[in-house]
């Protein structure tokens, strides 16, 4: 018994022609017209123009990797999730019942509000959003910006 891998074809069969106009144009790569993007400049440009229109030419513009400035953020979330991690790399310390931590240290720019702060946290790093903030010193902690 045959196992038949893919789908059965059923199109174009009992056809002499296959809908390749005559017999010999099925055979070989003759009438193919080249492989992909080739003829794109040529015959195949009506194609090019009504699928795929922006193929060629030069479309925006990419700043350079020495002019972009990314921003190193972290969530107040997760700085409460690994404060042990953060003791022990020496970014903070426990001070009585508040935990100082120094993002400056671990070149933080911005303290998000994603999470929840379940610990006193006094937080240093160069800016916060308000939500962050907020949550900060609704657990007893505060956001030391500089």
């Amino acid at each position: 018994m045959t196992i038949r891998r893919g789908k059965k074809v059923r199109k174009q069969r009992g056809r002499r022609t296959y809908g390749r106009g005559c017999s010999k144009r099925g055979r070989g790569s003759g009438e193919r017209g080249g492989t992909g993007m080739s003829g794109g400049h040529k015959h195949k440009w009506s194609y090019i123009i009504r699928y795929m229109p922006d193929y060629f030419g030069k479309h925006g513009f990419t700043r350079p990797d020495d002019v972009r400035r990314g921003l190193t953020v972290i969530n107040v979330g997760e700085i409460d999730e690994n404060l042990e991690k953060f003791v022990k790399m020496g970014v903070a310390r426990q001070a009585g019942e508040k935990f100082v931590v120094d993002l400056n240290k671990l070149g933080v720019d911005r303290v998000l509000g994603g999470g929840r702060v379940t610990h006193q946290l006094e937080v240093t790093a160069k800016s916060f959003v308000d939500s962050a903030k907020r949550k900060l010193e609704e657990a007893g902690g505060r956001a030391i910006a500089g």
